[in-house]
């Protein structure tokens, strides 16, 4: 059986953090696997006129990351049976061959025996800023 052992999980329990970086060219593959070409993901002077600061990542992509601190912690990405999150800030990428990080921390805040689950709060920030707020991810222990 794959995935974390609910007798090895307890509130407070510290989930590793990642850091992802984020570049134009990752916005250009996402924009072709997802099929959303919306051009505040690439084009800057479009970005500019609408009031954002720089071209900015889509947010499933920066979601689907910080999810991926909750399933590596599972150890199964099938564990996770509930995600959401609400976006605060966008993740600005610049156009200078570095683009943007994306880091992700969380802590196991609740475990229902009974639902044999875990809820992780997760907290994601860029450029030392908190980019989503109520980011939690429900998991299925064994």
């Amino acid at each position: 059986m794959t995935g974390r052992a609910i007798a090895d999980v307890a509130v407070g329990d510290v989930v590793a953090a990642q850091t992802f970086a984020i570049t134009r060219a990752d916005l250009v593959r996402y924009a072709g696997a997802s099929g959303d070409l919306n051009v505040i993901h690439w084009n800057e002077r479009v970005a500019r006129e609408v009031g954002l600061p720089d071209v900015i990542a889509h947010g499933m992509l920066s979601m689907a990351l910080a999810g991926r601190v909750a399933t590596d912690w599972a150890g199964d990405p099938g564990a996770v049976v509930d995600f959401g999150v609400r976006f605060t800030r966008p993740v600005v990428v610049a156009d200078d061959g570095v683009g943007a990080t994306l880091e992700v921390a969380g802590t196991v805040s609740a475990v229902d025996l009974d639902a044999r689950t875990a809820l992780i709060d997760l907290v994601a920030t860029s450029q030392g800023a908190k980019v989503m707020a109520r980011a939690r991810a429900t998991v299925r222990l064994h």
